[in-house]
């Protein structure tokens, strides 16, 4: 996908990378808030997510009382900017930058240009967590920064080709701030099951709208505590019997009976003679062995 160049995929280590991972996430969690406070409800929460840019991720276009404005992360420059409608411009630096910190200065910034904002400073899907205006660390790493956001740019490039073979109802590519993925999803166009809910500081009645039809979803993670690695997953809600023990593609991608879904780590794709094309395998594959158990009318769902 590069010209017939050989793809280059960044290295990742969650070991090396999950303190600055952390920062970001949190950071992305604050201004997602304020996305949310700002935005009229949209099915499945898409209203408030995040989108890959060349450099980083923004919310896109924001409106406020008469006035529009765009907040933008920057992880080759390592700044955040926020631009408004009337040519306003408000910018400052990431580095050595505590969550505290970014949370006064966005909200200060915001207030500057005459744009009111009140967010829950807990941070959400997080148990225990420290709200951002008491939390004073300030773990950041340029080079990680860069490097997570090259390899999301990367998968955002591979999973828009595979959202184009839908036709259905299907998710923007996206990035949600509260489990820090990158995420695109496709719908049967049928009623699924009221999700159980449970997440930590997360109201049940949201995972109930983010899982009212069914869904198959797939997307990117940069690891966590439970899974400590960078990886590409892909579920099906609800799941339907057959799924887990479906034959897909690539040989080194499995079933995680913990999460429910399959899995390939991403150090597989990074090392692949061919990344992009190991990962769409990976997500035709999965979404076939879903689509089929779960007898979706793919004839109708599907570009033919």
């Amino acid at each position: 996908m590069e010209d017939g160049k050989k793809e280059t995929w960044p290295e990742l280590s969650f070991e090396e990378g999950k303190e600055t991972y952390q920062t970001i996430h949190l950071w992305t969690q604050i201004v997602g808030k304020i996305k949310l406070t700002k935005m009229p409800w949209i099915n499945h929460s898409w209203h408030v997510t995040l989108m890959v840019t060349p450099v980083g991720l923004t919310t896109g276009d924001i409106p406020s009382n008469g006035k529009h404005f765009q907040i933008d992360f920057d992880f080759l420059n390592h700044k955040l900017e926020i631009t408004t409608s009337q040519n306003e411009v408000r910018t400052f630096n990431l580095l050595s930058l505590s969550i505290g910190a970014f949370y006064r200065n966005i909200l200060s910034s915001l207030e500057e240009l005459g744009i009111e904002v009140k967010i829950n400073p807990v941070p959400s899907e997080m148990e225990n967590p420290t709200p951002f205006d008491k939390d004073e660390r300030n773990f950041y790493v340029p080079a990680i920064a860069t490097a997570l956001h090259y390899a999301l740019l990367k998968s955002n490039e591979v999973f828009t080709q595979f959202r184009a073979g839908f036709i259905g109802k299907c998710s923007p590519v996206h990035f949600f701030w509260g489990s820090f993925d990158l995420a695109v999803s496709r719908f049967s166009g049928r009623k699924a099951p009221p999700h159980p809910g449970g997440i930590p500081n997360f109201p049940d009645w949201v995972a109930i709208d983010a899982y009212s039809h069914e869904v198959s979803s797939c997307g990117f993670w940069p690891g966590n505590e439970a899974v400590p690695f960078a990886a590409f997953y892909s579920y099906i809600y609800p799941e339907p019997q057959g799924f887990k023990s479906a034959a897909i593609k690539p040989e080194n991608a499995y079933y995680h009976k913990d999460l429910r879904e399959f899995i390939l780590p991403y150090k597989e794709v990074q090392q692949a003679s061919d990344p992009s094309q190991m990962l769409l395998d990976f997500l035709n594959t999965t979404y076939r062995a879903a689509a089929d158990a779960a007898y979706w009318d793919r004839e109708n769902l599907e570009r033919q």
